[in-house]
């Protein structure tokens, strides 16, 4: 009989965490699955349920989209500058983060500790709260509504809000390098730099890597900062280009709004699953061994 109890307890109990985990996702499944059947049908029903399969709604892949009498910008057009603006945004945080993680680590300085403090804390700041701020900037310095120069701001300006966190991630690889292994380098004749770049850095990849993949993907997935200083639809980038189609409300297409989302989705999903084994490589901060 105790036997018995003890089995329907773990049953009991091993229902109650499947639910727990289980119930959270059922309306995530569903969006999904919403959209990648309304991508590729002229209607469905229950929301889950495709009628009349068609790739009408891919479309958009040779032709702009007309909304209301409006010809859109082709998507090609928005893809390169989606790539354009993620690349950038993840090539000046992997530098400047690199370079300050290995200054916060090996450099001895007043206020350092003060200083790294000071990093957390500007990372807890949320981006929307500098928004006036940082249009003032760019204003003052002439780059609002200036096409390129401004889609050049606001990369510059996504890295800086990204890079504090980096740049601490970064640290904790750079502590647990042993000091012997850059004395060494020196006494050898490498200069400080030649030493970070030759000895250091090939020995912190997994993070180099690691954060390499989150500004990617903060990159991609970045909205507010686009939507509010570009004011031409030429340098618009996916996120903001599909909230602009759903906010021609009279005249949405809804296939082509889930055909939209699936061919902004589905880079950033085969680019976790080719890049996922580096994050599992790493500890925040240090390295997994």
């Amino acid at each position: 009989m105790a036997e018995l109890k003890r089995r329907v307890r773990r049953i009991l109990g091993s229902i109650l965490v499947y639910a727990v985990l289980t119930v959270p996702l059922i309306p995530i499944f569903l969006m999904y699955t919403w959209l990648f059947v309304q991508a590729f049908s002229d209607r469905v029903i229950f929301g889950i349920i495709p009628q009349g399969l068609t790739l009408r709604n891919w479309a958009f892949l040779n032709n702009p989209i007309v909304f209301g009498g409006i010809t859109h910008t082709s998507i090609w057009v928005i893809l390169r500058n989606t790539l354009i603006f993620t690349f950038g945004v993840t090539g000046l945080i992997t530098v400047v983060s690199s370079l300050s993680g290995y200054a916060l680590s090996r450099v001895q300085f007043k206020g350092r500790t003060e200083f790294m403090q000071f990093i957390l804390a500007l990372h807890a700041f949320p981006a929307v709260i500098l928004l006036i701020a940082v249009f003032y900037i760019l204003n003052k310095m002439g780059l609002y509504g200036k096409g390129l120069l401004a889609f050049l701001g606001i990369i510059i300006v996504k890295a800086g809000m990204e890079i504090p966190m980096s740049a601490w991630i970064l640290k904790g690889f750079f502590d647990v390098i042993p000091w012997d292994l850059e004395w060494a380098a020196l006494i050898d004749g490498c200069t400080r730099l030649g030493t970070w770049r030759r000895v250091i850095l090939p020995m912190i990849m997994p993070g180099i890597a690691a954060i390499s993949i989150f500004s990617f993907i903060a990159g991609w997935g970045e909205f507010i900062l686009v939507y509010t200083y570009m004011a031409t639809e030429e340098y618009f980038t996916l996120s903001v280009f599909i909230h602009r189609m759903i906010g021609e409300i009279m005249y949405v297409r809804w296939g082509t709004i889930a055909a939209l989302g699936v061919f902004y989705l589905l880079p950033i999903i085969f680019f976790f699953i080719f890049t996922q084994k580096a994050l599992l490589r790493i500890y925040i901060g240090g390295i997994k061994r």
